[in-house]
């Protein structure tokens, strides 16, 4: 890498974060959790302990005194000091020894307003960035999943991440219908959380369902099921018990939220115009996003709107690669597509 402007591409997710530098790839792929002290620091914050996958190990296991959160909430910042250093500190691992700063392209979700994309800017420029730019993540996807989104045809993207799912109609460089819901990976694990706790009295944590929901999860029924033991807290005695959970299970406790998610993609459907739909029909949803990879998940969608869904390719990667491509074709994208923010 040049030690002259270097350019960073930042997927800054509600569950990770992924660093992009162009000619070398996806640099950083760690848990956007950052963990902290509650005693107030040497200039009245909070100190902060650990950052990323360090941070992750300590959640639901740590002392009055520490805290492990998130301080990303449903892809926008909910807390501006910390987002800052964890920034800060992904950078400056991404960077190792370059002295200049770096040009940073961040993905916002497609419902973002004016406000929280200025303070993801800010908190770039304050993390030490030179410039920072903001793109909506579906038309980082869609250039990361390989769609020629300039071309006059009607292209659509459901962006399926840990805390929104952003669905997007894309022609011509920009963004002709669009929906944000707040309602992704994360509620799937906070839903298998509720099930496991009302089905069988047991209280397990986010990781174990996360892991549930990996393991054995989908999002139709099916006939040929997994099966996985779970640990957890008996709510009547109190004391650790283990249950195991089947495939169809995880489809009964995730069954609301998985609905919700394909109302968003019948909503940007319906508020499509009838040329780009036509071609939407012959092109497929593509989905991308870390929690698309849900089984079954775009037999899910197929069956809920009646057109064929197909997952990309590497879609966990896809907004990454999509910030690092634009970042290449910098000048092309500042007229187009950053103008059309």
């Amino acid at each position: 890498m040049s030690f002259f402007s270097p350019k960073l591409g930042i997927d800054l997710g509600t569950t990770n974060v992924l660093v992009f530098v162009p000619e070398k790839g996806v640099v950083i792929n760690e848990p956007s959790v950052v963990a902290v002290s509650r005693e107030k620091g040497r200039f009245g914050g909070n100190k902060i302990l650990a950052i990323g996958v360090e941070a992750k190990k300590m959640i639901g296991r740590t002392p009055d005194e520490i805290a492990a959160y998130r301080p990303m909430k449903d892809g926008v910042i909910a807390d501006r000091c910390v987002t800052e250093a964890m920034l800060r500190y992904f950078m400056k691992k991404a960077l190792g020894h370059n002295p200049f700063k770096p040009t940073v392209l961040v993905s916002v979700p497609a419902g973002v307003s004016s406000t929280e994309k200025r303070a993801v800017i800010e908190a770039a420029l304050k993390a030490g960035a030179k410039n920072a730019y903001v793109v909506k993540e579906p038309i980082l996807a869609a250039i990361g999943a390989g769609i020629p989104i300039h071309e006059p045809m009607g292209r659509m993207v459901a962006d399926i991440g840990g805390g929104t799912i952003d669905v997007a109609v894309i022609s011509l460089g920009g963004i002709v219908a669009s929906t944000s819901v707040k309602c992704a990976g994360d509620r799937l694990d906070r839903a298998i959380v509720d099930y496991v706790k009302k089905q069988h009295n047991l209280a397990i944590g986010d990781k174990s369902a996360e892991e549930l929901k990996i393991r054995v999860g989908a999002a139709v029924s099916t006939q040929e099921e997994l099966a996985m033991p779970v640990r957890g807290r008996d709510l009547m005695s109190g004391l650790p018990r283990t249950v195991d959970l089947s495939t169809n299970d995880l489809v009964q406790a995730m069954g609301r939220e998985l609905r919700e998610m394909t109302q968003a993609v019948r909503k940007v459907l319906q508020d499509t115009p009838p040329e780009l739909a036509a071609d939407i029909i012959d092109n497929g949803i593509i989905l991308t996003g870390g929690s698309s990879q849900l089984r079954q998940m775009p037999e899910l969608v197929y069956r809920r709107t009646g057109v064929v869904a197909k997952l990309a390719q590497d879609p966990y990667y896809c907004v990454a690669r999509g910030t690092g491509i634009a970042l290449k074709h910098l000048d092309t994208y500042q007229k187009s597509i950053l103008a059309k923010q």
